[in-house]
C-alpha cells in the first residue's frame, strides 16, 4: 500500500471495514520509510481521531464536512469552476489521462474527486506523482485552509496531499 492509496481510503466515507483496519493502518503508518515525521504526525493522529468516535458520528461528520459544504468539496474542478460548462471538458481530459495510462474507473465518481485523484496518484512514481498533483496545487491550498478554518480533522490529510503537490521537493 502507498500513501496516496492510504490518503485516498481516509479521504472516503468512513465505513467499518476502514475501522476495523485501524491497527494495520497505524503499523503501516509507523514502519513507512515514505512517510516523513510531520506526515506520519498527522496520519497517526488522524487515525486516533477515527478510533475515538462510534462510525455513525465519523460518517455523520464527514456529510458536514464535504456534502453539506461547497467549500469542502473533494471534486476539485468544482473549486475551479464550480458548475461552469469550462468544468466539463476539465473533467473530460483527466478521465482521458486516467485512460492513457491504463487506469479503469470503476467508480460512479467523477475524475476529479480527490480519494479517486489520489488513487490514480498511486499508480505513478514519485517525480510523476508531484508533477500530476502540483498541477492541482492552487486547490488542494484553498481546499486545506477552508478545512484548517472549520477546524476539521480532514485538514491534516490535504495538508499531506497539499505538501506532496509542491514541486520545490523535485529539487531537493
Amino acid at each position: 500500500m502507498q500513501v496516496y492509496k492510504l490518503l485516498s481510503a481516509l479521504l472516503e466515507y468512513p465505513s467499518q471495514d476502514l475501522l476495523d483496519h485501524l491497527p494495520e493502518l497505524q503499523t503501516f503508518v509507523a514502519q513507512n520509510v515514505d512517510i516523513d515525521k510531520a506526515e506520519r504526525e498527522a496520519l497517526s493522529g488522524f487515525l486516533s481521531h477515527l478510533s475515538s468516535f462510534p462510525l455513525t458520528e465519523l460518517q455523520a461528520d464527514y456529510v458536514k464536512t464535504f456534502d453539506m459544504t461547497a467549500e469542502h468539496s473533494l471534486h476539485l474542478t468544482h473549486h475551479l469552476f464550480g458548475d461552469d460548462k469550462n468544468r466539463g471538458p476539465a473533467l473530460i481530459d483527466l478521465g482521458e489521462l486516467y485512460k492513457d495510462y491504463g487506469v479503469e474507473v470503476v467508480t460512479n465518481e467523477l475524475p476529479d474527486y480527490l480519494p479517486l485523484v489520489l488513487e490514480f496518484t498511486a499508480y505513478l512514481d514519485d517525480s510523476e506523482a508531484t508533477v500530476f498533483l502540483s498541477d492541482a496545487k492552487k486547490v488542494l491550498s484553498v481546499l486545506t485552509e477552508n478545512l484548517t478554518k472549520a477546524e476539521s480533522p480532514y485538514a491534516a490529510l490535504l495538508s499531506i496531499v497539499e505538501g506532496r503537490a509542491t514541486l520545490t521537493k523535485l529539487a531537493a
